[in-house]
């Protein structure tokens, strides 16, 4: 599990509803037998998350299981169409408490000395903080929620490193040592990509070209309806 990305997993997942809207849509096949199947794709993207961050972080795939979950049995007409709405506010509230409740023990800023971070927030928010000097990249996951990883004490022993990003609906902040060369490849919609550090400046007589000396960080990734940021 930890080597499929959560860009490729949902990618897979639209690529598989699109293909069934579009097989709809041009009269080749009735996939409707298959498109009430869909809220299960989503339940079946929190399990892997829960497998993939070893159920470090257990409060927003648990919201998503149970009210794509609910959605899928209603779906199937198992559960009438009014339990929704209520089973919506339950399981958001209970993420809200279980986020609260790991915090004191797990702490709400996270120190990592390993060479690779995976960090994903589902209707909530996770701070980190990476002190290993050979650091190598890692995942960022923000849905509704705010991913806030910082690399000041960090160092890049093997450039460059390349951290994936997906935010939608939430925002992604990475804090870089100044010296730093960032390189942003990431595809925003409806949303924005942006280094927001000061640049850097070099004495005119010494023909220096104007580029941080420091080792490489490659950020790749999608964000909609949201903000990726780097900053020192």
């Amino acid at each position: 599990m930890q080597r499929i990305s959560y860009q490729v997993i949902i990618g897979a997942i639209l690529l598989i509803l699109g293909g069934l809207l579009l097989l709809r849509a041009t009269g080749i096949y009735d996939t409707g037998e298959f498109l009430v199947y869909a809220p299960s794709l989503i339940v079946l993207f929190a399990v892997i998350a829960l497998f993939k961050s070893s159920f470090q972080f257990l409060s927003g795939p648990v919201v998503l299981i149970v009210i794509f979950g609910t959605i899928q049995a209603v779906a199937l007409d198992y559960l009438s169409p009014d339990v929704i709405l209520p089973v919506i506010i339950i399981a958001v509230g209970l993420g809200f408490i279980f986020n609260r409740v790991r915090r004191p023990s797990t702490g709400e800023s996270t120190d990592q000395a390993t060479d690779t971070v995976e960090l994903m927030a589902v209707l909530g928010g996770v701070e980190s903080r990476s002190i290993s000097k050979s650091f190598r990249g890692g995942e960022m996951l923000a849905i509704f929620g705010g991913v806030d990883l910082d690399l000041r004490d960090a160092g890049i022993s093997d450039p460059p490193a390349e951290i994936q990003v997906f935010t939608l609906f939430g925002g992604t902040e990475i804090r870089v040592p100044e010296d730093w060369n960032v390189r942003l490849n990431v595809l925003p919609v409806l949303g924005s990509a942006e280094d927001e550090r000061r640049r850097p400046t070099f004495p005119e007589d010494t023909g220096a070209e104007k580029t941080r000396a420091g080792p490489n960080l490659v950020i790749t990734g999608f964000v909609a309806f949201g903000g990726v940021s780097v900053m020192d």
